[in-house]
Parts: structure tokens; C-alpha cells; sequence
């Protein structure tokens, strides 16, 4: 097992570092995080596929649903998070410059290096007269924005801190060198990062011990920005996920850390660092709760099959002319809405700020009282 030397050098000099900080140094590291190389990381030469991917239709039902907001709001910004290959905000903006609706500009947030050229080379050979209204970002703006903020898979890819709760205590996921091998090795030790103990005391009853999950320590902080960033509009959040009664459920006592590589999925972190992705599902529970401290009120949640269908997926595809592209449609709306596929396991999220009304996207069927 090779492991970059960026690594092995941090954890020789410091010595064990937590699963969080190990996650972030593995996705984000500039020497050789995942996020940070330019090898291909979606499609089909990729690791995995996203929605945006499967078809135009899961982006054309998004920016149905930004209308009516960049309607109501003088000046309004769309402002994407992780906009992966760019294929999201190409088929937003198309949708949108047909229906005489663009928004003043339409930022990306993007810490990958790699994938930011793949975005800008996209856009410019599919929208280059749009191209002036598109802006990367390489941090927070400055002033608050108005308008829409989307998130697509972002939260499955933050860091996350490991834990394990036996009948004597709660213990925390440390990741070090093991001494003879060489190797990466992982132990949990007694906890002694108190909001982590605090939470995991809050929610893992002691007779479920031993149980094993994880948590996303940087939701709050994240939403806060998000809140404090937004000054009116709506912020979706598109993920794979569970409510907290079924995220941390007895029978899911191993949690739910996956890798990804070349489209195969397995548990172990600890190999091809810097070479898979790294993820972790969703407490939707934790994002309400946390986005309403933050300032934020919760406009609606449901899985991506209601969201879709709420928001009009079927009517665009009856909207298609080309018979061989509607039947490509055909195939990967099957994938974005059957329960067995994406349709139940990925859930959509909506936030507003000053801006209290409804959204077609929940009208078929809104979860909020499973949060």
C-alpha cells in the first residue's frame, strides 16, 4: 500500500491525526487530495456517476424550480457548490436563457483545481456566449447574494469524525502509521473531543454499544455561512441520506462510510489515498436542526423521486421532440426516480431566507415531519 508522502511525513512529524482530519488531508490535501488531481472523476472513465450526468432533465427540473425565485428577486444569482464536470450549470442556464430567465451571474464555488477546468472548458464549448455571466469563486463572497444556492452531493464529501460507542465509553477514530508495518492503521481511543462526545451521548443510546458511526462536526459552521452568505432566496440540497431515526438506527452499527473508485464501492479508506473518493451519508435531521439556528426555515423536504416528479421531470420529457434522445431520457429517468435506484436513497432539502413561499418540487409529497 502506497501512501503519499505528503502523508506519511504529517504523520510521522505529528503522530496520529483524527478520521476527520485524515478524510480532509485524503479529498482536499493540495499535494494529493482526490479533489486536487486533474485524473477523471465522473462518467464513465470516472469513479462515479451523478445526476447531472444521467440526463438534461435533472437540471432543466432544477432551474423550473429556480424561476419563480429569480423572478421575485431583484438581481438574483444562482451559486453552485462542487459544480463537478460543469454539466449542471450548462443545463441550468440553457433551460433558463430558453425561458427568458437568467440570473445575473451564476457563480461557482470550486476547491478543485482539476475540476474547475473541466467546468470552464465545458461551459466555453457549450455556452460560450454565456460564458461572462459564469464566475469561479476561490473563496466566500464577500457580500451577501440573493437568489439560489445549490448544493448536489456536497455534503456526502465532508469530513467526518469516526466514533465508537462500547458500554465503558465513547471512543474516537484516530488513523496513525502502524510501527512495524509501515502502514495505515486505524484506533479509536477514548474520546476527548467534547462537542463529539456530547453529540454522540445526545444520540446513541449506551445499551445500543458497540456501535460504530460516524458524524459531520462541520455542518453547523457550514450552514451558518451558507445563512449568513444568502441575504434572500432558496438554498437545495440534493444528497444521499437518512433521517436521524434512520441514520442511526441499532441494526445500522457499522455507519455508513463508503469508497468509490473506478464505479465499484467498498469500506476501506485506508488504501489508494488520494486515488478514491471518500463518503459518508447524510443526517438530514442534523441539517434541519442545524440550518434553523442558523437562521434559515425549512421550505421542504422529500426524497428525489417526489422532489422530480413535483417539479415537473415528466412534463419536460413529454416536451422532447428527438425520439433517440427521449428514450436515453427514458432509461436514465428510471435510474433518477425508481426507489431502488436513486429515487429513494438520495433526498432533496429546500432553505429559505426571507423568502417564505412554496415549492412545486414538495408539492407531491413533503417529509419535513420525518426530520
Amino acid at each position: 500500500m502506497t501512501i503519499p508522502h505528503a502523508l506519511q511525513t504529517l504523520l510521522t512529524t505529528q503522530g496520529d491525526i483524527s478520521f476527520a482530519e485524515f478524510m480532509q488531508q485524503a479529498l482536499y490535501s493540495p499535494q494529493f487530495g482526490y479533489y486536487q488531481s486533474h485524473r477523471p472523476k465522473l462518467g464513465a472513465q470516472g469513479d462515479f456517476i451523478t445526476a447531472p450526468e444521467l440526463t438534461p432533465l435533472f437540471a432543466q427540473t432544477l432551474a423550473e424550480q429556480c424561476i419563480p425565485i429569480l423572478r421575485d428577486i431583484p438581481n438574483a444569482v444562482i451559486f453552485e457548490f462542487g459544480a463537478g464536470s460543469g454539466r449542471l450549470a450548462v443545463e441550468i442556464l440553457k433551460h433558463l436563457e430558453n425561458k427568458h430567465q437568467l440570473p445575473q451571474y451564476y457563480y461557482i464555488l470550486e476547491v478543485s483545481a482539476g475540476l474547475r477546468e473541466s467546468q470552464q472548458t465545458l461551459i466555453q464549448q457549450t455556452i460560450p456566449h454565456l460564458t461572462d455571466r459564469v464566475q469561479w469563486l476561490t473563496q466566500w463572497p464577500k457580500q451577501p447574494i440573493s437568489g439560489v444556492i445549490l448544493a448536489n452531493e456536497v455534503l456526502d464529501a465532508m469530513p467526518v469524525h469516526r466514533f465508537l460507542r462500547e458500554a465503558e465509553g465513547i471512543f474516537e477514530s484516530m488513523i496513525g502509521l502502524n510501527p512495524t508495518t509501515g502502514e495505515l492503521h486505524e484506533r479509536f481511543v477514548p474520546c476527548t473531543n467534547t462537542p463529539l462526545a456530547e453529540y454522540v451521548t445526545q444520540h446513541i443510546p449506551s445499551d445500543w454499544a458497540p456501535y460504530q458511526s460516524e458524524v459531520n462536526l462541520f455542518i453547523d459552521g457550514w450552514l451558518k455561512q451558507c445563512a449568513d452568505m444568502l441575504h434572500q432566496g432558496v438554498m437545495i440540497l440534493i444528497d444521499y441520506g437518512f433521517p436521524r431515526s434512520e441514520y442511526y438506527h441499532p441494526d445500522r452499527n457499522q455507519g455508513t462510510l463508503m469508497c468509490h473508485a473506478q464505479h465499484l464501492t467498498h469500506p476501506n479508506p485506508l488504501i489508494n489515498v488520494g486515488e478514491q473518493d471518500i463518503t459518508a451519508h447524510v443526517d438530514f435531521t442534523h441539517v434541519a436542526e442545524a440550518a434553523m439556528t442558523a437562521g434559515f426555515h425549512l421550505t421542504g423536504y422529500t426524497n428525489q423521486a417526489a422532489f422530480l416528479l413535483g417539479a415537473g421531470i415528466t412534463q419536460l420529457l413529454d416536451c422532447m421532440e428527438d425520439n433517440a434522445i427521449k428514450v436515453n431520457a427514458i432509461q436514465a429517468l428510471k435510474q433518477l426516480l425508481q426507489p431502488h435506484e436513486m429515487g429513494e436513497l438520495f433526498k432533496v432539502i429546500a432553505l429559505n431566507k426571507n423568502y417564505p413561499h412554496s415549492m412545486t418540487g414538495f408539492s407531491l409529497q413533503d417529509k419535513r415531519h420525518c426530520l
